[in-house]
């Protein structure tokens, strides 16, 4: 059989390149506008390529996309995400990286007037009522067997990647009880789980037909699940994370995705750690790591439960060889002090018991805005 035409041996083998959806907010206050059409006609795109990526306006009229080039480490794609965020500010706009906005009420989020943004509100209806923001992170893979292979390891990580970036406690002005308010929101999305795992890149093809003719849409970058194989692009892409307000916790959780990546296309997986790939397991975990976060307990091989500090610290030690042959062993350090300092969420709330929803709002909007990365506020306090 002929295989079916794809770019993964195309380009470099485990590079990596970052997507970060990001609140467009008024700079002093945080709160959201609609502006991207007017913010996109400001950017001189030519001048952004040069900083790294591009800019496109997203579902909603309240959102930008920064999308870098195609990367070495975590620390170069951060660095262009900083470069990009600059672009976007000095049209005069704030930015606000979180998972939800904080405080914008229901309803207040326009969709853009782009033919696909069209259809999937066609579709999806008030599922796509309240915006979320997201990181996606792609790692460049060789052949489609090593896709399928990374594809498969990474299933068994989402909980502990959706705990670690979860950052977003806030939705329309009220504390959810949640770490991540986005992954709850997202589960009103079709396609937007765990997928099951996949046999061979034939396998994903084949399923890949069969659900695209089931939901009526054109093809797989329809499926909105929490880690797929992206053919088109040649790469693995997870899109659990929630967007990052620091651009140091950004490099942190992609090298620690780059670094899994590189580690699962090698390994043999253990025969103990069967559980861990149901899907309903894995739900179950995606749920805990939305609903505590850093604090978060996850299944742990047949039957147990272990936290988030210790699973880091674990696996941690297993990447070193590999941090340092990908260049991100400073940021893959950085994981261990996210996790003591409550993540993203813990942060929001700590801002919010001392000053309310309007200070966590200005402080997101500062953070996200101001600081290129190797200059973040966060970064040695975080």
């Amino acid at each position: 059989m002929t295989e079916p035409a794809h770019q993964f041996r195309t380009g470099t083998p485990f590079s990596i390149g970052l997507e970060e959806e990001l609140f467009l907010v008024d700079p002093a206050t945080g709160h959201q506008t609609n502006s991207s059409r007017a913010v996109l006609d400001r950017i001189d795109q030519e001048n952004a390529q040069l900083a790294g990526g591009k800019i496109e306006r997203e579902l909603h009229a309240c959102q930008v996309e920064l999308i870098t080039g195609i990367h070495t480490s975590a620390a170069e794609a951060a660095q262009a995400l900083g470069d990009l965020r600059s672009a976007v500010v000095e049209t005069g706009a704030g930015l606000l990286g979180a998972g939800t906005h904080p405080s914008a009420e229901a309803g207040d989020a326009e969709i853009t007037d782009k033919e696909r943004y069209e259809r999937i509100h066609y579709l999806l209806g008030d599922a796509v009522l309240t915006p979320v923001g997201g990181l996606h992170i792609h790692i460049g893979m060789p052949d489609p067997e090593t896709a399928i292979r990374v594809f498969n390891g990474l299933r068994r990580h989402l909980p502990l990647l959706q705990a670690l970036a979860a950052n977003s406690p806030f939705r329309h002005g009220r504390d959810t009880g949640l770490a991540s308010a986005r992954e709850v929101t997202m589960r009103a999305w079709p396609r937007s789980g765990v997928p099951r795992a996949l046999l061979d890149f034939a396998d994903f093809v084949e399923m890949s037909k069969v659900v695209t003719r089931a939901a009526g849409v054109p093809d797989y970058t329809w499926f909105w699940w929490k880690v797929r194989p992206h053919p088109r692009l040649g790469t693995v892409e997870i899109r659990t994370l929630d967007a990052q307000t620091s651009l140091a916790d950004t490099a942190a959780l992609a090298a620690f995705v780059h670094c899994l990546a590189r580690w699962e296309a090698s390994r043999v997986p253990d025969a103990s750690e069967g559980s861990e790939l149901l899907p309903e397991v894995l739900e179950e975990g995606i749920f805990r790591a939305a609903r505590f976060g850093v604090d978060a307990e996850l299944v742990d091989g047949e039957y147990g439960h272990r936290s988030v500090s210790e699973t880091v610290d674990s696996l941690i030690e297993k990447l070193g060889e590999h941090a340092g042959e990908l260049g991100c062993t400073a940021e893959l350090a950085r994981l261990p002090e996210l996790v003591r300092h409550g993540g993203g969420a813990g942060r929001q709330r700590a801002i919010y018991e001392i000053a309310g929803i309007d200070a966590v709002t200005r402080e997101l909007t500062r953070i996200t805005s101001d600081a290129p990365y190797g200059l973040d506020p966060q970064a040695g306090t975080s």
